[in-house]
């Protein structure tokens, strides 16, 4: 535990496994503004990083994208099918750190379920667009950091502790095992 955790006069981490672990990634990965996209973790290149947004999030914590079989993010999983997903929901909370193995598909009833029409950006020729593939990311480790309590009490809190110098946040951390 680091100094700051330390002088916390409440408890700040809780591990979370099994469903309580998919409920909170589930939580933190629906209510992020912004997914970050990490491949070439394991092969010795540098990483590539790309926002990406999850189409779906199923009820094992699996978690399903669309993207062109032609692209440069489908051959890296090709080589190295280890991912980096980083999620964030403010400037104060809802962060998820999420390690997975993708494996890539085209299944033509998987691209239906997970199908929008504002995807017709990406693939022109909609719904049926030959260049489309799935990606399942099955997460196999992750870390969040959250608060208990909302946006508005972390605030109160962190003004509190500024104004009397002491550590006092609203703060939840901890290793999510699914």
């Amino acid at each position: 535990m680091d100094s700051i955790n330390q002088q916390q006069p409440e408890d700040n981490m809780q591990d979370l496994n099994g469903q309580e672990a998919l409920a909170k990634i589930k939580e933190l990965a629906e209510s992020a503004k912004s997914c970050f996209f990490v491949s070439n973790i394991k092969t010795g290149v540098p990483a590539s990083v790309r926002p990406m947004s999850a189409q779906k999030i199923d009820e094992e914590g699996n978690f399903w994208f669309l993207s062109a079989n032609d692209s440069h993010k489908n051959d890296e999983l090709a080589k190295d099918p280890f991912v980096h997903l980083l999620f964030q929901g403010s400037g104060y909370s809802d962060f998820l750190n999420l390690y997975g193995i993708a494996t890539i598909t085209e299944d033509k009833e998987k691209i239906k379920e997970l199908w929008e029409p504002t995807l017709k950006v990406w693939f022109t020729e909609g719904i049926d667009d030959p260049r489309i593939s799935v990606i399942k990311v099955e997460p196999t480790e992750g870390y969040y950091w959250d608060n208990k309590h909302g946006n508005a009490i972390a605030f109160v809190k962190r003004l509190a502790g500024a104004a009397i110098g002491k550590t006092i946040d609203d703060s939840v951390e901890g290793k999510l095992t699914v």
